[in-house]
């Protein structure tokens, strides 16, 4: 399984937020880039950079933080937060995102998202399929949308998408342990379909990785306990090492 650290931005800025709430924001680092080092000093390969900015404004704000990652580091960078046109997705990717990830776009432009999974490739492309009570929330959360999780992930599979990464909102932020039973529903209704499932929200302790492994989990992403030393680098290193 794959351990993807996240870095959220607004203003240039490490952040983090509670259930998606920008009223909760708490600052861990104002240079995302020493951030970004220090994962790759620890063997991390990959990173999940979201664009706070742009989710709120709908449009791409922080390439440029993106670009000095990209450029100053090895990690391989999935990006995503307010990518709405053509020319967000080209920005994204000439700023050095390998992947990138469309949540609200996909609910609400569907002819749009097709296009991008066509034009780019599956493996370019990333369904963030975000959910409270099993519906799908869409404008960086802000509000929820009338779509059915599951449905929603099987209507895209259809389309040729291969990864997607699911956020129980409830549980993003709050140490609390990750939505283990709705993943398993996501994996089983799935199956034998090459569904890359992409974990994310809730990771308080290293004990859940494993079973998010064993779950059939392709990769799981991890921010606030990572700042809050819950999951200390050296245990991510250790388990990327085995």
């Amino acid at each position: 399984m794959r351990i993807i650290p996240a870095i959220d931005i607004i203003e240039g800025q490490c952040v983090r937020l509670s259930k998606g709430d920008y009223n909760t924001k708490k600052v861990y680092n104002q240079n995302p880039l020493e951030v970004a080092k220090e994962f790759e000093a620890h063997g991390i390969q990959h990173l999940h950079l979201v664009d706070l900015d742009g989710a709120k404004s709908k449009h791409i704000v922080n390439h440029k933080v993106l670009e000095q990652i990209a450029t100053r580091t090895s990690l391989k960078i999935d990006f995503g937060g307010g990518l709405k046109t053509d020319d967000d997705l080209r920005i994204a990717f000439e700023s050095g995102a390998g992947q990138i990830t469309g949540g609200s776009i996909a609910v609400k432009d569907k002819e749009t998202f097709v296009g991008w999974i066509n034009k780019f490739g599956a493996d370019k492309i990333i369904l963030g399929a975000d959910a409270m009570d099993e519906k799908v929330a869409v404008s960086g959360w802000q509000e929820e949308s009338k779509e059915e999780l599951i449905p929603f992930i099987q209507s895209y599979q259809v389309e040729g998408i291969k990864y997607v990464i699911c956020t129980d909102i409830s549980k993003d932020g709050m140490l609390e342990g990750p939505s283990i039973n709705l993943y398993e529903k996501i994996i089983n209704a799935s199956k034998n379909k090459g569904l890359k499932l992409i974990a994310s929200g809730g990771i308080s302790t290293f004990d859940e990785l494993p079973k998010l492994a064993e779950l059939g989990c392709e990769g799981t992403i991890i921010g606030k306990a990572i700042y809050e030393n819950r999951i200390s680098l050296k245990q991510l290193e250790n388990y990327i090492l085995i």
